[in-house]
């Protein structure tokens, strides 16, 4: 039987659109948001323009995940000198800020529903400042260029689309008491049906106001005042997030987290991030099995998949945290000689079971804390004609973040990102709130260089925790199986949760759960929606992809998106 869990598949790479030779490319969760990258690598923008009027445009189309009221991860290939960079512009904690913040009277974590909705869960937002390093560092238009897509369709309008009604529809209970934002998104007293035209006055106005002065348009003045005011006076969890917090941001560029897979260089993202280090964790544990020769529709590549997953989750839990603040073992948790001690907990006849985290080389000892939910986010790809690259993920952490509207942009909920239990087993968590600090996210920009040391891959995902694993599993299914990355993505998508390892309720999904019976454990098929971009080098040119569980599309210079 066994053999037969290690039987070979053909597998045949079908051919996607959006193919540019020479031409740049964009990839985002939005059809919007990919023109306007389009249309600023058309007027000669770098990969860095495009993506900061990406950044401008799915604050207004896709308010649920991400915008200039929260922060993100940038990763940036330069095709000058083959350098990888990064920009940290993960929202902080204020000043005010304490270990207790989320804990009851009892001295008991509230729920996390509780806290999000209002002033207590916004941090400092980061994007507007990411957005002016990138400039200054990447940049050829002038930045008051990269606003005017964003400004024309907040004053002309733009349509509901199904994703963001159905938000609206469920979020309807928590915004009883949200006035602004249904002051936006709401007619005659309901959520805007599909297909309505809104208008977004207020954010046209403070888009050309940065546009004009810069970022201190946004960190300083009638903004930053707008800003704290939502946060002090919000209809629930009132809390502090001062002038002074917003004027002390500042964007931080940090070294790429980068290691080997097989006979590839991935980079990412390093700590405040867990996405490079448990993503490339994972890959490292799986690094010691011939999961080509296995292929995409054997059991047993998904269930060394999930024992993988199950472990780097574990050492995540335990290490990861604002770089800043907490030794995090970077180079510990990628050592292949620790992940090949991992790799050996792992049995190919059935779950461990339990999953506890490692002692990778320089850590401390170090709690797991519980793990907290996270939604709102979104992933876009860009490569411009010179050959540089960003792999860009943004987000608000829930959907339509706080809920609380600063100058028609939802502010974040990123303080939920941080553990609400300070304390565990008597030692600190590595992700407990402090003042100043950047909370942990799963966010997992990536860029994969081949043999030759050029670029050929450029994903990420939206999908909270899942992230992760939505990027681990398209890695996986473009460097060992040799799927296209319109093909890998669409692989099942695969995490766990207290019923045991989940899988995506798909075809594939559920075949590969059937075939887990016999073997005395399971895989339980759900749903595990996703929001993957990506760009691949193909030849000298570009293809891009976007994940078809949404409506996200794939453009090329001098061409229509494609989805």
């Amino acid at each position: 039987m066994l053999k037969r869990l290690f039987a070979v598949f053909s597998l045949f790479v079908l051919a996607v659109p959006s193919l540019a030779a020479a031409q740049g490319v964009t990839s985002s969760a939005d059809p919007r948001a990919t023109e306007a990258g389009r249309e600023i690598l058309h007027q000669g923008g770098s990969a860095a323009d495009a993506a900061i009027a990406m950044v401008a445009v799915l604050t207004l189309v896709e308010p649920q995940s991400s915008g200039i009221g929260g922060g993100g991860f940038m990763v940036y290939h330069n095709a000058k000198d083959d350098s990888i960079s990064t920009i940290d512009g993960r929202e902080k904690a204020p000043a005010a800020a304490r270990g207790d913040r989320f804990l009851g009277p009892d001295g008991k974590p509230r729920g996390f529903m509780d806290v999000v909705p209002g002033g207590l869960s916004v941090g400092v937002p980061g994007n507007v400042r990411l957005m002016e390093m990138a400039h200054k560092k990447w940049g050829k238009l002038e930045w008051k260029a990269l606003f005017q897509p964003a400004i024309k369709l907040a004053e002309d309008g733009y349509k509901v689309t199904p994703a963001l009604y159905t938000w609206l529809e469920q979020f309807q209970p928590v915004w009883k008491d949200f006035s602004a934002a249904r002051a936006i998104y709401y007619v005659d007293g309901k959520p805007a049906p599909v297909g309505t035209v809104i208008r977004n006055p207020a954010y046209a106005a403070i888009l050309r106001d940065i546009a004009a002065r810069g970022p201190e348009a946004f960190y300083a003045g009638a903004n930053a005042k707008a800003i704290s005011d939502a946060v002090a006076k919000a209809p629930r969890n009132q809390a502090q997030l001062t002038l002074k917090d917003l004027a002390a941001y500042q964007a931080k560029e940090r070294p790429a987290v980068c290691t080997t897979y097989r006979i590839y260089k991935v980079c990412g993202m390093g700590p405040p991030s867990s996405g490079a280090t448990t993503v490339f964790g994972i890959l490292g544990m799986l690094e010691g099995y011939d999961m080509k020769a296995m292929g995409k529709d054997n059991p047993m590549s998904w269930h060394l998949l999930a024992e993988a997953m199950q472990l780097a989750y574990a050492d995540r839990a335990a290490y990861l945290g604002d770089a800043d603040f907490v030794d995090v073992p970077v180079k510990g948790l990628l050592d292949k000689g620790y992940l090949a001690e991992r790799r050996q907990l792992i049995s190919p006849y059935g779950a461990a079971g339990h999953y506890e985290p490692g002692t990778p080389p320089g850590a401390k000892p170090r709690a797991a804390a519980p793990p907290i939910p996270e939604h709102g986010t979104t992933h876009f790809v860009v490569a411009d004609k010179d050959g540089n690259v960003v792999s860009m993920t943004s987000t608000v952490e829930s959907i339509f973040g706080s809920q609380l509207i600063a100058n028609g942009y939802f502010l974040n909920n990123e303080l939920t990102d941080f553990d609400f239990v300070p304390v565990k087993d008597g030692q600190p968590t590595a992700n407990r709130v402090e003042a100043s600090k950047r909370p942990l996210s799963s966010m997992s920009p990536t860029i994969v260089y081949g043999p030759d040391g050029k670029v050929i891959l450029a994903v990420g995902s939206a999908g909270g925790k899942r992230i992760i694993m939505h990027v681990t599993k398209t890695l996986i299914g473009v460097l060992d199986w040799g799927l296209s990355a319109q093909d890998a993505m669409e692989l099942p998508n695969i995490f766990f949760g207290q019923q045991g390892v989940l899988i995506e309720n798909d075809d594939l999904g559920k075949a590969i759960a059937a075939k887990m019976k016999p073997f005395g454990y399971s895989f339980t098929p759900t749903d595990l929606g996703s929001k993957l971009n990506a760009i691949e080098r193909v030849g000298d040119g570009w293809r891009g992809a976007a994940d078809p569980r949404g409506p996200g599309t794939s453009s090329v210079d001098g061409a229509p998106a494609q989805n």
